[in-house]
Order: structure tokens, then C-alpha cells, then sequence
């Protein structure tokens, strides 16, 4: 059995940190999609979780991560580091106890950090589960 296909998947956000879900939202609030976060705390000693989406484009990117840093830096959560945005097919954004990635289509499919990190519990977030999500519609009279 390949490293890959011991992954497991759950889908929930009930155990994440409030930084982490504030980041989630920031990221699909500029309508990042293919939103995953990977559980390496059995598998990483440098970060506890991995959180990995997509923009279509490199403008994209550059403005989910600037939503993610200023949603974060509202809560006082710094980066420790930002790598790649000046290029923004693949940037890094270190906040010691989760690391956001945010790729284009084509540099997430070449690099497949999940896979590389097949052994991480894999904890997928549905964008339709979101609360933020639910508008109210009419109401039935």
C-alpha cells in the first residue's frame, strides 16, 4: 500500500485552532478553492498542520494571502515568515503552529505536497459548510 493511500480523510473543523479556522475563512473569502488541511502533528516536529489551497491565477494568490495576513494580524497572529510572493505560483506563509500554502493550479499539481505528506491525516473543509455561507433565503409564510 503506497504511502498515499494510508491517508485518511475527515471532514470537520471541531479540533482546529482559531487562528487556523480565521485563516480558512480569509482564504475562502477570496474564493480560494480546494481548500485541505493536512494534520502533521504525528508526522512533523516544525508545524502542527499544513493548510494548502488554490488560486487560479497569481493575482489570486497574492490577494488570498494578503486576506489570511490581515484576517490573522486582527487577531495579533504574525507571520514568522512569507516566502514566495513575489512570484506567487507558490507561496509559504509560516505561522509557527500551521503553514499556509497557497499554490496555482499548475505548481500545486507539479509539487502534490499532499502526497509528499501522505502519512498526515488529510481534513478536508467544505466551502458549502462554512457559516458565513448560509444567507438567509425567504422565508415560508
Amino acid at each position: 500500500m503506497a504511502k498515499s493511500e494510508r491517508t485518511r480523510t475527515r471532514t470537520g473543523s471541531h479540533r482546529l485552532p482559531a487562528a487556523l479556522l480565521k485563516a480558512i475563512d480569509a482564504a475562502h473569502d477570496k474564493l480560494a478553492t480546494d481548500v485541505v488541511v493536512l494534520d502533521l502533528r504525528r508526522a512533523s516536529s516544525f508545524t502542527d498542520y499544513f493548510v494548502v489551497c488554490t488560486g487560479r491565477n497569481v493575482r489570486q494568490v497574492k490577494a488570498i494571502v494578503d486576506a489570511i495576513e490581515e484576517a490573522l494580524l486582527a487577531i495579533r497572529v504574525r507571520p514568522a515568515l512569507i516566502e514566495g510572493y513575489d512570484r506567487a505560483e507558490w507561496v509559504l506563509v509560516d505561522f509557527f503552529d500551521f503553514v499556509v500554502h497557497v499554490f496555482t493550479p499548475e505548481t500545486r499539481r507539479f509539487y502534490a505536497l499532499e502526497r509528499l505528506w501522505g502519512s498526515a491525516e488529510r481534513l478536508a473543509i467544505p466551502e458549502s459548510n462554512r457559516p458565513a455561507d448560509a444567507e438567509p433565503g425567504p422565508q415560508p409564510t
